[in-house]
């Protein structure tokens, strides 16, 4: 049963004045259950992501005051990632950041696919949330064609999710990059509202200054897949947006755009959508791109790429109508369509994948297909990838947006303070992934003259994810205590030297639209809230530990 706000202030407020008329009078002992076994908690390591992990530990500082055994784990990300992800029934909580990309512009890709029930097998919602309620409005607002009156619904959304705390919402991040400005012309860098500068744009557009012509940026990641079929939310995925393109883009102005699309066209009745290709289109091996590669880019996601099936679903056929032509059939009107589908998968070549998917044996995917070199059509080439060193990218001189740059050079940089002292000394010039101290970066621009910074809240956000398949956090009143006792303010001033805005909501108000106004401020917080809603489900502190309600045993959990 679902508590809304007002609901835990008035419970708070009753505890507090009752608690005041029985002062001096002894606690009575509640009847409990077993005590809650230790718990751990996944996180980023501390030299990767020194702010994810201090907010970890000031989590579970603020837990442990419930009479809660947590332990902190750092991990890199490959590792945290085949956890969480991989084995979604044998970890507790994590730390855990859905990064800004351009297809989130749209708020459909979050809403749906983080908290619809039909992904959490295998897909976005690796928490394990079924709730038919919010099924049914998040299944409304895709056919809801009004922009209004979706609004609304999102709103719903969100308010549902506020008051089931699937997620403890912790910050959006202000996002902070630099470039070298000797290096790159600033003029000619594209800030899109959400992503900042490091985004398709600046990389397909920005012009050297002078010589030296070749990117040089970094990622505090470990790369897992580079893989037109993977979606990992970090800097994988915002490397095969260069190599594969897409029928349509997110704009800088967060709107989709005809990319690899010469024009997209919509019936009457908002169920179908013809797509013609632009011409001359060719994969980077030569061979010319096809309207059976855009018949199989869409089709091969439903038996072989459950990370992107469910952007697919609600296509009922597509038929190839000419050489150029293609139309889309929906089963119903999908208000997202274009950002979350058209601008989203990959255009594949069929030659080099059908043989791949169809030589998967039973229980793999194409997720785990591991590539000796990756064929796309985008205005980037792969050139190598060294293992926790390098990616390189070679400008796709051939195609129609051909970038001004000669090579994308990527480097893995794990430690926070190398990657500044590299931008420093010009191993770097352009720093796209700093999750370091942004006055560090800042007071190095004022100091060497040569940097700019450039900050935009993020469309992603940082959260703490519950798995809800494993008690406690099947509880709902359980995930609202945890939730109430984590100081946000405290992890945005400490962990983030405050260069974040506290969270509440899967939709950032980089999204002002769509972003429901305030509700940061209906998650009632403190410690004195978060004892008094667990006291009212029933779980007592015995000798400093919490346990579980009357009745309630720890082999329930296994």
């Amino acid at each position: 049963m679902l508590m809304n706000s007002k609901r835990l202030l008035k419970i708070a407020f009753t505890v507090a004045a009752t608690s005041t008329l029985l002062a001096g009078s002894l606690p009575v002992a509640a009847e409990s259950g077993d005590a809650i076994r230790k718990l751990t908690l996944i996180s980023r390591a501390q030299a990767a992501n020194p702010q994810q992990f201090q907010a970890a530990e000031l989590i579970a500082q603020a837990w442990r005051k419930l009479g809660l055994d947590i332990e902190v784990q750092g991990m890199p990300r490959p590792q945290q990632s085949d956890a969480v992800w991989y084995n979604r029934d044998t970890w507790d909580l994590t730390m855990w950041q859905m990064a800004g990309r351009p297809e989130r512009s749209d708020p459909d890709e979050l809403i749906y696919n983080l908290f619809h029930s039909t992904t959490v097998e295998k897909g976005y919602n690796f928490v394990g949330y079924v709730n038919p309620e919010y099924d049914k409005i998040a299944e409304q607002q895709r056919v809801t064609a009004n922009r209004d009156d979706r609004k609304v619904l999102i709103d719903q959304l969100q308010d549902i999710i506020n008051e089931d705390q699937v997620y403890a919402f912790l910050v959006h991040p202000l996002q902070t990059f630099a470039f070298d400005k000797t290096v790159w012309d600033a003029s000619t860098t594209v800030v899109q509202p959400g992503l900042g500068i490091k985004n398709f744009w600046t990389f397909s557009n920005i012009a050297p200054l002078g010589e030296q012509k070749d990117m040089i940026l970094n990622s505090s990641d470990e790369l897992k897949a580079i893989n037109p079929f993977y979606i990992s939310g970090a800097t994988d995925s915002w490397i095969t947006e260069l190599i594969w393109d897409r029928m349509m883009r997110i704009g800088p102005t967060g709107l989709a755009e005809p990319w690899a699309a010469k024009s997209v066209e919509w019936a009457d009745d908002a169920k179908s959508v013809t797509v013609t290709l632009r011409d001359g289109m060719m994969w980077h091996d030569g061979a010319p791109v096809t309207t059976d590669d855009v018949v199989f880019s869409f089709t091969a996601p439903v038996k072989f790429a459950p990370m992107y099936k469910p952007f697919v679903e609600g296509i009922a056929n597509i038929e190839v109508l000419d050489a150029a032509t293609v139309r889309f059939d929906l089963t119903e009107p999908n208000a997202a369509f274009e950002t979350s589908t058209l601008a989203k998968l990959n255009l594949v070549p069929k030659h080099v994948w059908e043989p791949r998917l169809i030589a998967l044996g039973e229980g793999e995917s194409a997720e785990s297909i591991r590539e000796d070199t990756r064929i796309g059509s985008g205005p980037f080439k792969f050139n190598r990838w060294v293992t926790q060193q390098e990616v390189v990218l070679d400008t796709n001189k051939d195609h129609w947006a051909a970038p001004k740059m000669d090579r994308w050079i990527l480097r893995i940089v794990l430690n926070v303070e190398a990657t500044l002292g590299m931008l420093r000394t010009a191993e770097l010039n352009f720093l796209s992934d700093y999750t370091g101290d942004p006055k560090l970066l800042i007071e190095a621009a004022d100091s060497d003259g040569d940097l700019d910074v450039v900050e935009s809240v993020d469309i992603g956000f940082q959260y703490l994810a519950f798995n809800l398949r494993r008690p406690p956090f099947d509880d709902a009143a359980f995930r609202r205590s945890l939730s109430a006792a984590i100081n946000r303010e405290l992890i945005r001033k400490a962990a983030y030297n405050g260069f974040a805005v506290t969270a509440n909501s899967v939709v950032s108000p980089a999204l002002s639209f769509w972003h429901k106004a305030g509700i940061e401020k209906e998650l009632p917080t403190g410690m004195d809230l978060a004892k008094t809603i667990l006291s009212d489900a029933g779980y007592v502190v015995e000798d400093g530990k919490l346990h579980y309600p009357a009745g309630k045993t720890e082999q329930f959990n296994e």
